[in-house]
């Protein structure tokens, strides 16, 4: 039988907070008396009705189980209050003849064919044919049309895993992250960030880090039970199922929603939150300026800020990040960094670390195949991860930043530690074939468009985390470093020797030389007994350390750029004092950085902030999120040092094989040089960029649909007129100019 229970009249609207919960002299309006002070209203400017109301209301079909506990402010028009049903304290704002518009809806201000319990309603609002409102602190200026349920549990706690006064640990909510079988779990919570949920996730071995963090997120909460759902100001919602312990911030929009149960959904004026048809959602965090719509189901899930949710895909047990967009897809158990893209039916994502600026293509099934005899394997992949159409991969696997995997089903586990490389199942000759350094050497366009693009996407109002967008960071730098002492130890020689005598940062220039094996064999890649073999390692190897030079110069010539005038010592005593006087370790890959929720960190400043937190120095997530800043602000400076130290190792690999000793650090001449080489490559990447392109439009076969040549103009365009290969252009023009001065400068 049901738990039905037959309760007398009054206690409709009355006895929200059990009486076991409420200290001496408290009554249980307590916590909602606060929460609208913190809207900015006064509880004293709400009145009793007059006589006359009363009468009004009553003739207009009203009813109230006691007329003293409906209370209104001035002015009060009582003719737009009818057919509604009042119980318990309800207070309503100011209601005056008036119509609220948005989009093509018009409804009239007031209550109507509606029943409101215990609820604060804020001036001129518009409430027409709601079966229930109970609970509720509503916002001004809010349009709710025929809505069946909007009510809140005095236990409510809208999404955060925390436990309220006499809950039981077996109802607190747990994100399974990354592992399906629950070991590296966390605790959700509103303004939760992936950084907070990667620290969490990962450091699982430290049990007093574990603590800290549980007790940082329930430092954050009131554990009082009696505190009221809220729809913020100018908020619509209309035509929803049940929306029930909701937290809903201001100018939110959510039509036709089936049932949304136990969230915060965030949202404010300058980034609107919106909830479409069909939805389901359970269990969760909402940031500022999503988009859920068109039947997606998500249960135990944090969305960040101006995320997107669309056509049925399903988020369950996962945190997606800041800037994401998926549709038509599972994902299952994952923590993923922002600027994710899954668009596409049929794809899943499950048990997986995804560092964002990723994208899942049609069919690619990441994660669900099994190979033990229990669901507890994880995919790990770095920045740019992009598995092809139909693409297959088992757990447990690790992949380096940029990946590219080719259509295949790789039936293997895979451990691939060479960043920027396309990855293809051979299955005629039965082996794996890697190409290493892939992006820079065959599709510059794309790998150059990626950071334009992400940062156009990135809309966040709260832009307090610095994501690195660009290919070339310090990761991705310690990444390539690893990767070339890989495929020396694999070729057994050295790839790339410069030439005897040969200026500091002359080694490899020749782009064209294809000296070196043709293939090497690769080992401890794949879990399998077949080959696995690396295409043209020089080449890789020369491209490389050209996108060294890339980043490490460019980064250098950033921070010139923004150096204050030097005086008499010069320029480059100036950087040499700023960047060389601390030693800056290079070549020790996850040692020396770390990507935290697409934020790059310093490992030494990060295994301080986590030691101190560890040792209860960091209160909740506010103050964690504030040294999060903190490090935001430092990693322009600490970029640059990284980049100089980079630069230096280079100098020292350039240098070995001479008859000169290997130099110490960079010298004016070894940094001129340096320059040089990427005033070279800025040549190099404006041709690449546009011959990259132009492949799409000399293929025949893309003519093929077409009647004539200036058909396929006018539909295509041309690759001389792509906006990007322009803009490519303009700044490598841009970048030379400046690096003329820069030299002149040293």
């Amino acid at each position: 039988m049901n738990d039905i229970k037959l309760l007398p009249e009054e206690a409709m609207g009355t006895g929200f907070v059990p009486r076991e919960f409420l200290a001496a002299g408290e009554d249980e309006f307590r916590i909602r008396d606060a929460q609208l002070a913190a809207w900015g209203k006064d509880r004293s400017s709400f009145r009793h009705l007059k006589p006359y109301e009363i009468e009004t209301l009553v003739k207009n079909d009203n009813t109230c189980r006691d007329w003293n506990e409906l209370l209104v402010s001035d002015p009060f028009t009582p003719e737009l209050v009818k057919n509604s049903a009042f119980a318990g304290l309800v207070r309503l704002g100011r209601l005056e003849r008036a119509v609220l518009e948005h989009h093509d809806t018009r409804a009239p201000v007031g209550i109507y064919n509606s029943r409101i319990v215990a609820c604060d309603i804020g001036d001129n609002c518009a409430i027409l044919d709601c079966s229930s409102i109970a609970h509720y602190l509503i916002g001004d200026g809010c349009l709710l049309l025929n809505n069946d349920e909007i009510e809140a549990s005095n236990h409510a706690k809208f999404g955060n895993g925390v436990l309220m006064e006499g809950e039981a640990e077996e109802v607190r909510i747990e994100l399974d992250l990354m592992n399906e079988a629950g070991g590296r779990s966390v605790l959700p919570f509103d303004g939760m960030l992936a950084a907070d949920a990667y620290l969490w996730a990962r450091r699982r071995g430290d049990r007093e880090l574990m603590d800290a963090f549980r007790a940082m997120t329930e430092a954050m909460f009131d554990r009082r039970r009696g505190r009221y759902g809220s729809i913020g100001r100018h908020s619509v919602l209309k035509s929803n199922g049940i929306l029930k312990d909701v937290a809903i911030g201001p100018s939110a929009y959510i039509k036709g929603a089936n049932k949304l149960k136990n969230l915060t959904i965030n949202s404010s004026d300058e980034a609107r939150t919106q909830i479409g048809e069909g939805v389901e959602l359970v269990n969760g965090v909402i940031g500022y300026g999503c988009r859920v719509f068109y039947g997606c189901k998500a249960v135990r899930f944090v969305m960040g800020d101006n995320a997107a949710l669309k056509y049925g895909a399903r988020l369950i047990h996962s945190l997606l990040g800041d800037n994401s967009t998926v549709s038509c897809c599972e994902i299952l158990n994952n923590l993923i960094f922002p600027a994710h893209e899954q668009h596409h039916n049929t794809s899943f994502l499950i048990a997986s670390l995804v560092r964002g600026q990723s994208n899942m293509a049609a069919g690619a099934t990441i994660g669900s195949n099994h190979n033990s005899r229990a669901n507890d394997g994880e995919i790990e992949a770095g920045r740019g991860f992009w598995p092809g159409l139909s693409t297959s991969v088992k757990h447990s696997s690790r992949f380096a930043s940029f990946c590219l995997l080719s259509k295949g089903d790789y039936r293997y586990e895979l451990d691939l530690r060479l960043p920027f490389c396309l990855v293809d199942d051979d299955r005629a000759r039965e082996r794996l074939v890697l190409v290493p350094a892939y992006w820079w050497t065959h599709n510059l366009y794309a790998l150059m468009r990626n950071e334009s693009k992400f940062e156009s996407r990135d809309k966040r109002r709260d832009k307090t985390m610095r994501y690195e967008y660009s290919p070339f960071a310090p990761d991705t730098a310690e990444e390539i470093l690893g990767a070339m002492l890989l495929l020396e130890d694999w070729a057994g020689a050295p790839l790339a020797a410069p030439r005897a005598g040969a200026a500091p940062g002359a080694a490899a220039a020749a782009r064209a030389a294809e000296a070196g094996p043709a293939e090497i064999e690769a080992r401890g890649v794949e879990n399998s007994a077949r080959p696995v073999v690396v295409v043209k390692p020089a080449r890789a190897w020369r491209a490389y350390r050209e996108m060294l030079v890339w980043y490490a110069a460019g980064a250098l010539a950033d921070f010139a750029d923004g150096l204050n005038e030097p005086g008499a010592e010069g320029l480059f005593a100036a950087l040499a004092a700023a960047l060389g006087g601390g030693e800056s370790r290079v070549g020790l890959g996850e040692a020396a950085w770390e990507n935290v929720g697409g934020q790059l960190v310093p490992a030494d400043k990060l295994a301080e902030l986590l030691e101190r937190a560890a040792r209860r120095g960091i209160p909740t997530w506010r103050e964690m999120h504030a040294e999060y800043a903190r490090l935001a602000a430092e990693y322009p400076l600490d970029r640059a040092r990284h980049a100089w130290a980079t630069l230096a190792k280079l100098r020292a690999a350039d240098a070995a094989g001479t008859a000169a000793a290997a130099p110490a650090g960079l010298d004016p001449a070894a940094l001129r040089a340096y320059l040089a080489e990427y005033a070279g490559l800025c040549d190099y990447v404006e041709n690449e960029v546009f011959a990259t392109r132009k492949k799409d439009y000399d293929n025949r076969f893309r003519r093929a649909t077409f009647r004539s040549d200036a058909e396929f103009a006018a539909v295509m365009g041309t690759p001389e007129d792509n906006p990007f290969v322009k803009r490519t252009r303009r700044d490598m023009a841009a970048r030379r100019a400046r690096l003329e001065l820069l030299t002149a400068r040293l």
